[in-house]
């Protein structure tokens, strides 16, 4: 099929709910991706974070192949030597307590298993998030995301949810009632603009919780694998939750959601209470066991480190050089460059000269490139975003001036 007709399949037999971009990607290695007439592209959206590792990474490649020449599905009322292989490595890896894992296929069901983890564990109905979170989009986890166009469709969503003022521990306090069973929060809002906390927040928030007997639930879908310089984002103040849900990137671009918590909070959930027939799939255990080698051995969270602090710089001097540019945040290789406008055209510039940018909001680029990106391809999207952005300033300096 050519790029044409592709195109126009999608539109006519899939849900329109995705704000698609006029391009048929099929191939992709690394930080780079193809499109169906053979252009190559810097890929920093990582399919919104999930291909960390770089698309198809030769081991996760491998692991698959292998697994499902020996076994595809394996429902967990029966036992299976790659689940409890994913699980070991899991709880290995993740923060000192957290000992008791559901896996799942995705971000939200994460999310819903903690919410009703807490609910079960505490026997209260009440969950404080954030303004300004984003935490998924079943009826659960859209409960607890702030943006009102995701939620406003769908009322009533679920009940006992309660939004306060991000980085605002006195607010958090105040909203806390004898109802109260968790604090859902993201460690970096991703959807939210990639915005970091002040220093001391989340070390506030564990103290709140503790002090309060109320659960603390970290949403680190897009902040973990060593998107942030850390295998987790709540290793940057030492924070240990007492439930966390993670996804995206795990299973090397497979889809997967992991809960994981404390033993005695996971283990509140009774037989039947909470289940998935897809849940350790053991060929989707066998990527995630391979992808979790990866990052380990090809030390990638301090690559991260590294490297979002070279891009975040280069990207700074954008900042200094045009006025349109607001201001640039991040950790890692998790960047926000906030503009003073929307940002829908910088992005179909940059793609159409070869680089894929997210959004995060009408006015925020984000890059959530894969810890494999070259610097080489750093400074290409770099001299992209230079052209791009210079071009945007002078046609809107030109309207300014005729006007």
């Amino acid at each position: 099929m050519n790029e044409k007709e592709i195109i126009d399949i999608e539109n006519k037999l899939m849900a329109n709910v995705f704000a698609k971009k006029p391009v048929v990607l099929t191939r992709g290695k690394g930080a780079l991706v193809w499109d169906v007439n053979g252009k190559e592209y810097v890929d920093c959206t990582g399919s919104y974070g999930v291909a960390l590792l770089g698309h198809s990474h030769p081991k996760v490649v491998e692991a698959v192949h292998k697994q499902a020449e020996k076994l595809i599905s394996c429902h967990a009322g029966f036992y299976n030597d790659k689940r409890a292989e994913l699980l070991q490595k899991i709880v290995q890896i993740t923060p000192k307590g957290l000992e008791k894992a559901f896996p799942s296929n995705s971000g939200a069901e994460a999310v819903e298993c903690a919410i009703k983890l807490a609910r079960k564990f505490t026997g209260k109905p009440e969950i404080i998030a954030m303004m300004g979170g984003f935490h998924g989009k079943t009826m659960g986890a859209l409960s607890a995301t702030w943006d009102k166009k995701y939620r406003e469709p769908f009322q009533p969503l679920v009940p006992e949810f309660k939004h306060v003022p991000p980085d605002n521990l006195g607010k958090v306090r105040e909203a806390i009632t004898d109802k109260t069973a968790a604090i859902l929060v993201e460690p970096i809002r991703g959807e939210g603009g990639v915005r970091i906390p002040p220093n001391g927040f989340l070390q506030g928030l564990r103290e709140i919780c503790d002090e309060k007997s109320v659960l603390l639930i970290l949403d680190e879908v897009q902040t973990s694998f060593g998107r942030t310089g850390k295998l987790f984002a709540c290793e940057h103040e030492g924070v240990i939750p007492d439930v966390m849900c993670l996804a995206k990137p795990f299973a090397g671009g497979l889809p997967i959601g992991i809960t994981i918590a404390k033993k005695n909070i996971m283990s509140s959930l009774k037989v039947g209470e909470h289940s998935s027939t897809f849940s350790g799939s053991p060929l989707v255990c066998a990527a995630a066991c391979a992808a979790i080698d990866v990052i380990l051995e090809e030390k990638l969270a301090e690559r991260a480190a590294t490297l979002g602090v070279y891009f975040k710089a280069k990207l700074e001097e954008l900042q200094n050089k045009y006025k349109i540019v607001k201001e640039v945040r991040g950790l890692g290789l998790m960047i926000g460059v906030e503009l003073r406008f929307d940002v829908l055209n910088i992005i179909l510039k940059a793609m159409d000269r070869g680089v894929l940018i997210l959004d995060a909001g009408k006015n925020i680029l984000r890059f959530l490139p894969p810890l494999v990106i070259e610097k080489e391809q750093i400074d290409k999207a770099i001299s992209v975003l230079d052209t791009v952005i210079g071009e945007e300033e002078n046609e809107r300096l030109r309207s300014a001036t005729s006007n």
